[in-house]
């Protein structure tokens, strides 16, 4: 057998709720493969998190049960995706041909959206182009790049606090590069020529953290063949990046408070106590003072991992950095890809200006890899740039939402110019729904809750969810418990 042969094969997640699309396509790319194909977007977190690495790259479809007429299960795992694994392309495979599905998919951090029904080879070459890529550039997937005020204080800070031996946590939303804050901070230290080690404690199973952070002695449990260090024991003298802490299982957080008050910890199936040495970082895009307010994180583990606080800003904070970015990726993959930069026509540069990038870098650097790959070396203008934004959702998240009059209507003034084609009743209908989707989500189904936490009685909530679930492209789930 020859080399290439014997070689494992790259791992594909595919996930898609209809069986013979799914082994279809399962049996066309099992030849450059390993395939794990998954129905529904808890199955596929489910197999995600069984696998001793992330996959290298995942295809999904948007419609997938329990909702499977509307793309929001497939929007929800590209974020959860992502978060598993930061640098993991994902490729949109949708019968949903929407535009706007298309547009709010790569905001979301997707790195292509492709049609069905799709020509096979297409989608081969596709998915080759994307690992492509990665193959040929350093594993580094967001630069911590910037002169802006928000990201002169973010490097102050990484100075400041690089040599303290107290824990740092780090916030900041999805996609504006929280790992390399994190990076950044243990490669300024005394500590850079120790081991840097990161634990992403919503990739594995939550009965797995344990031993994974402490060891494991033979036979503890099921499948303990072997004694096995963990990886306060690995990181010795270095640094530990915990990332997306506020997964951490709830029972598990007095273990991890205990290592970080006096440094002792044990083994899974051991009771020798053992001593860690290694410096904490932890970050989250969760709320965590939310989470302690509603016991799903314990305050004292907050109060421990935030000795300092460190918030990378958004991309829409950051000002003229998106064009030192722009300049930044678009030689970097052009380089890389032996091909020619493109350029932005004024226009086009106007509204690169104006774009409020949900996805913040992760989603600036992919829009970049797409432009690169449609229009080698030629200006881009407005209409072209246009087609790889998401203009239809709003400038800003709920979190950030103004309650000043004036900064409201400012950015009400920049959606507009933004979007080409405007409905004031589809926004308010979307703003309305993803507020009910998000208060479901929290009360998990509760509809009283949800209520309570929106603002207004049950019975006006069942009155709305009913006028949206009768509206096209309905986002609201009327499930009730």
């Amino acid at each position: 057998m020859s080399g290439s042969q014997a070689a494992k094969p790259l791992s594909l997640l595919l996930v898609d709720d209809d069986p013979l699309i799914g082994e279809t396509l399962a049996y066309f790319l099992g030849r450059d493969y390993a395939v794990v194909l998954a129905a529904s977007r808890f199955d596929a977190l489910a197999k995600v998190r069984e696998m001793a690495s992330p996959p290298a790259i995942a295809l999904v479809d948007l419609g997938l049960p329990p909702t499977p007429h509307r793309p929001d299960e497939g929007f929800a795992l590209v974020t959860e995706l992502l978060a598993l694994a930061p640098a993991m392309p994902i490729v949109i495979l949708s019968g949903q041909n929407d535009e706007a599905n298309a547009r709010h998919a790569r905001a979301l951090g997707a790195a292509e959206f492709v049609a069905k029904p799709a020509d096979p080879e297409m989608l081969r070459r596709t998915l080759q182009g994307l690992l492509a890529y990665g193959t040929r550039l350093p594993a580094t997937a967001i630069e911590l790049i910037g002169d802006s005020p928000p990201m002169d204080k973010l490097h102050a800070q990484l100075r400041q606090y690089a040599d303290s031996p107290f824990p740092v946590l780090i916030e900041g939303e999805s996609g504006s590069g929280k790992e390399l804050a994190a990076e950044a901070l243990h490669r300024l230290s005394a500590r850079t020529a120790q081991p840097y080690l990161a634990l992403n404690c919503a990739a594995i199973s939550p009965n797995l953290v344990e031993p994974a952070l402490f060891g494991q002695a033979k036979g503890a449990f099921t499948g303990a063949v072997g004694s096995r260090a963990g990886y306060f024991e690995e990181a010795g003298d270095g640094t530990l990046f915990l990332d997306e802490i506020g997964e951490l299982p709830l029972d598990l957080q007095p273990k991890l408070l205990r290592v970080l008050e006096n440094g002792q910890y044990q083994r899974v199936g051991e009771t020798q106590q053992r001593v860690s040495r290694a410096r904490v970082i932890a970050a989250t895009n969760r709320d965590l003072k939310r989470e302690v307010r509603e016991g799903r994180f314990r305050a004292d583990l907050y109060h421990r991992l935030s000795v300092f606080t460190i918030s990378v800003p958004p991309l829409r904070e950051m000002g003229a950095d998106r064009f030192l970015l722009l300049d930044h990726f678009r030689q970097r993959y052009a380089q890389a890809d032996s091909g020619n930069a493109f350029t932005l026509t004024p226009e086009a540069a106007a509204c690169w200006a104006d774009y409020h990038f949900p996805g913040n870098v992760r989603e600036l650097r992919n829009i970049v890899i797409r432009l690169l790959a449609k229009h080698d070396g030629r200006p881009i203008s407005r209409t072209d740039l246009e087609a790889e934004l998401d203009t239809t959702s709003a400038p800003a998240t709920a979190a950030a939402m103004p309650n000043d009059d004036e900064q409201l209507a400012t950015l009400a003034l920049r959606h507009l110019r933004e979007t080409t084609r405007f409905s004031l009743d589809e926004t308010l209908q979307r703003w309305e729904a993803a507020y009910i989707a998000a208060a479901q989500q929290l009360t998990h189904g509760n509809v009283s809750q949800a209520a309570k936490l929106l603002g207004i009685n049950r019975t006006t909530l069942y009155n709305r969810m009913e006028v949206l679930s009768r509206l096209p492209g309905d986002t609201t789930d009327t499930g009730t418990r």
